[in-house]
């Protein structure tokens, strides 16, 4: 949930600070149907607020036959299907058709829906609406009122490979909602207020992505010296740039020629050759590549802004002529700074981590003690902050700023004084994270009725709210819920809290969650269905 945003520039030429700019999440691939309640038990403004919620969850997806498809499905006395897959491939249109939903109302009539949703919508293959061999996703936005007999339909969705996740707004029927979500439940079934949907925003955002997150490398046009890597671009629209590593397996091996995707990062141990592609590339030719010889690459993406996994592959040339004889100094060792070839002068890469609401720490590459004499680091909030300024020593590529201001925007410019009396550097912009206050204080008592009552001490500025979790044992079968509750509410109520139940809350602010506290309650409630009450 903890994001740290960046701006790389090379030379002093510094972007503009602008907001998320849509379908920049190039890292995906697969169809997504969101399964609307719009029945006469969810008002207008609930249904509009579910609407503008959808609107900024999709929007930095990049859409497409090759990427990210929406689909829209309404739940009402009679289902409709308001936009297939196949209707929306730019941000534009969808964000339009979204604008343009109207509610349906009537009865919550969801097994009907789910049965669309099976037999139209999510089914592979010729007659269905979702591409074959792609990940499936069902979100669920209900009200949690009379959802029906959704267990079965829900499990022969799941049944055949469709992750199920459910937002609810309610605080009713949760052991159904717990049943039909995938598992795990805890990352998959969030209960929030309607005011505050907007807080489960990322972290939904989040888990859809690692669903159908589509980082392949594949290799195509194998011949006997050479070979061609292909990959999704998953630096587009990112500062940064990838690193390509490849080389003979330690173990040889020979056969025809061979390739294909891969996603376990394997060097072997090898020496290898180095090279590195910009963030707009997504091919690179190996060449001078040995006949008859088994190779693995890996592929790296380097950025400030977003972490990647690194990617592998193993391919065999074809079996010819011997066109080059091989060095041992034909090959590189693996790098130990930054991955950049030796002509680059530093400071070419600059990355940002260990963030802190006060500190925070920048590095920079690659080391070059011979040609560096000493490095400076300047800094200073935006857009008027008193400038600072550290110098590190030339064997060292990174420095920790302290002292600084939480939740604000600094200046951080990386120089190098060069031994031929030239300059260089490279800026970037760092945002520190907010304060977050822990909770002050927890306590559980008894209520009426063997309900439990929960009590806390919390109001810091900038608080969005509380995340309140419980889980216990009951019947030999785990059980946990979880309910965001708005930043004025300082106790709440629960009902049919398991024996021993651990109840815990947490603040939360606009980016991350406080530090919590936890109670375990001597007592069990026996209240009729679970429940939260402010």
């Amino acid at each position: 949930m903890e994001k740290l945003l960046l701006w790389t520039t090379w030379l002093f030429m510094l972007t503009p600070l602008n907001g998320q700019p849509e379908g920049v999440l190039n890292c995906c691939e697969g169809d997504v149907l969101f399964l609307l309640d719009s029945s006469g038990s969810v008002s207008s403004y609930e249904h509009s607020r579910m609407l503008d919620f959808l609107s900024q969850l999709v929007l930095p997806f990049s859409l497409g036959e090759d990427q990210v498809r929406i689909g829209l499905l309404q739940v009402g006395t009679q289902p409709r299907l308001e936009f297939g897959f196949d209707a929306h491939s730019t941000q534009g249109g969808l964000q339009g058709a979204l604008s343009g939903v109207k509610p349906l109302r009537g009865d919550t009539n969801t097994v009907e829906a789910l049965r669309i949703a099976k037999d139209r919508v999510l089914r592979q293959g010729p007659g269905g609406g979702a591409r074959p061999g792609l990940p499936r996703v069902l979100v669920w936005l209900t009200d949690g009122v009379k959802p029906g007999n959704v267990i079965g339909p829900m499990a022969e969705l799941r049944q055949e490979g469709v992750a199920v996740l459910v937002v609810s707004t309610g605080h009713g029927n949760y052991q159904v909602l717990r049943e039909v979500v995938s598992p795990p439940a805890e990352d998959h079934l969030y209960f929030v207020d309607i005011e505050d949907m907007s807080i489960i925003l990322e972290d939904l955002r989040d888990v859809i992505v690692e669903i159908i997150r589509a980082e392949r490398i594949q290799v195509r046009d194998v011949s006997s010296n050479a070979a061609t890597l292909q990959w999704r671009p998953v630096l587009s629209g990112l500062p940064g740039h990838y690193e390509i590593r490849f080389g003979p397996r330690p173990t040889g091996g020979t056969g025809g020629a061979g390739g294909g995707p891969g996603t376990s990062p394997s060097t072997g141990g090898g020496r290898y050759q180095r090279l590195v592609q910009s963030a707009d590339s997504d091919t690179v030719r190996l060449t001078d590549l040995k006949p008859d010889t088994t190779y693995t690459a890996t592929l790296t993406p380097e950025s400030n802004r977003q972490s990647f996994d690194t990617l592998s592959v193993t391919f065999t040339t074809h079996a010819g002529q011997l066109l080059h004889s091989f060095r041992l100094n034909d090959y590189l060792p693996l790098p130990t700074t930054f991955g950049l070839p030796p002509e680059v002068q530093s400071p070419a890469v600059v990355s940002v981590s260990e963030p802190g609401p006060t500190s925070v720490r920048v590095s920079w590459g690659p080391l070059q003690p011979d040609v560096v004499t000493s490095y400076s680091v300047e800094y200073s909030a935006l857009p008027a902050g008193k400038l600072q300024a550290v110098t590190v020593d030339k064997r060292q590529n990174s420095t920790l700023l302290k002292n600084l201001q939480p939740d604000s925007t600094y200046l951080v410019t990386v120089g190098a004084r060069l031994s031929s009396g030239q300059e260089r550097a490279m800026s970037v912009k760092v945002c520190t994270k907010e304060a977050t206050p822990a909770l002050s204080d927890l306590q559980l008592t008894a209520a009426d009725g063997g309900a439990v009552r929960v009590d806390w001490r919390g109001g810091a500025d900038g608080l969005k709210g509380y995340w309140l979790t419980w889980e216990g044992q009951q019947a030999g079968a785990a059980r946990r819920s979880s309910a965001y509750l708005p930043p004025s509410s300082l106790s709440t109520q629960l009902d049919d809290l398991p024996p021993s139940a651990r109840v815990c809350v947490s603040p939360v602010y606009g980016r991350a969650r406080g530090e919590g506290l936890c109670c375990t309650a001597p007592f069990a409630s026996e209240g009729r269905a679970y429940g939260s009450r402010s």
